[in-house]
């Protein structure tokens, strides 16, 4: 079942895709208290939108994001061309660990946006995409193992980790982050896509689906979801050790293989994948789960906190 989440006047709806309709949910204005009530009311409700629910155009409606504020957003690192590329531009081979941690940061669940306006990162001269899937958690718990974290994949849905590089470059030489430089925006959607749904195209670690970013119409990113080295039970498991996860978490694959400017351009031609500009339009898009259309804008202005000065740590007087 492919749910969706639109602006409706002040408010929001939830309603069930139906062709070119939206059939609409009676009630919430947001997935969560849905996902939260377990998978049987989630189908329950769309069964009885599609049955009876008010008819929307489906042209008409510009989609949010499908959980207004996840209670956690946490970003894995999940797609080895990826990594192997960004390694291999800093001299560096693959790190072994990698293939035993599916590691990941917290991101900022206040961020999250769904199609439409998205501002740079303030400060940042070189803003990037980055082309992803998520999975949103169903039923939570502690020490889950990998085939109960699998079982507790609640939807699908496409995910645009938006990067300040300069920013965050600057941030990560100090041993923490990434930080501001990806904070200002997540983009998550357009739709929310039961399991059930791409059952079909399960392979490996994930389905055999298409992954593609177009800046402004040109093609940049082509990759294949079940490239994928790490499972989502695998990371929702890993992210449950010694920890809980609830429902409505929002688990990030992390980039695919091609899926940034950062990777484009150092792997290609700087002038060709140029950074993104204030009126750009990004849609990233996934075979099956929809396209995600967000509109680049201008940041919020930077006002130093302080002046930089020299240190004076270890001087004597």
């Amino acid at each position: 079942m492919k749910f969706v989440r639109y602006a409706d006047g002040p408010s929001a709806r939830v309603g069930v895709v139906d062709g070119d309709l939206v059939r609409v949910v009676d009630g919430p204005q947001d997935l969560l208290p849905l996902i939260e009530a377990g998978r049987a009311e989630l189908l329950a409700a769309g069964r009885t939108a599609l049955r009876r629910g008010a008819a929307v155009p489906l042209p008409d409606i510009v989609p949010l994001s499908p959980i207004a504020t996840p209670p956690t957003v946490r970003d894995f690192y999940a797609f080895e061309q990826h990594v192997r590329a960004g390694r291999a531009w800093r001299g560096l081979e693959m790190e072994p660990d990698w293939y035993e941690l599916p590691v990941f940061y917290f991101s900022n669940p206040y961020a999250v946006l769904g199609c439409g306006p998205v501002p740079m990162t303030p400060g940042a001269e070189r803003f990037d995409f980055e082309l992803e899937v998520a999975a949103v958690v169903g039923h939570g718990g502690r020490d889950l193992t990998v085939r109960d974290a699998e079982r507790a994949v609640a939807g699908y849905c496409v995910l645009n980790d938006w990067s300040g590089r300069d920013v965050q470059q600057r941030e990560m030489k100090l041993s923490l982050g990434p930080v501001k430089g990806k904070d200002t925006a997540t983009s998550l959607g357009p739709y929310f896509v039961t399991p059930d749904e791409i059952a079909d195209f399960r392979e490996g670690n994930g389905h055999r689906l298409d992954m593609t970013c177009t800046v402004n119409g040109v093609p940049y990113s082509r990759a294949l979801w079940s490239d994928i080295h790490w499972s989502f039970g695998e990371m929702i498991a890993y992210a449950s050790r010694g920890a809980e996860v609830r429902p409505g978490d929002v688990i990030g694959s992390g980039t695919c293989g091609t899926g940034c400017i950062l990777e484009l351009s150092r792997t290609h031609d700087p002038a060709t994948y140029p950074w993104l500009r204030p009126g750009d339009e990004v849609v990233a898009a996934i075979e099956g789960l929809g396209e995600l259309r967000n509109t680049v804008t201008e940041a919020a202005p930077v006002v130093p906190l302080r002046t930089r000065r020299r240190s004076t740590a270890g001087v004597t007087r």
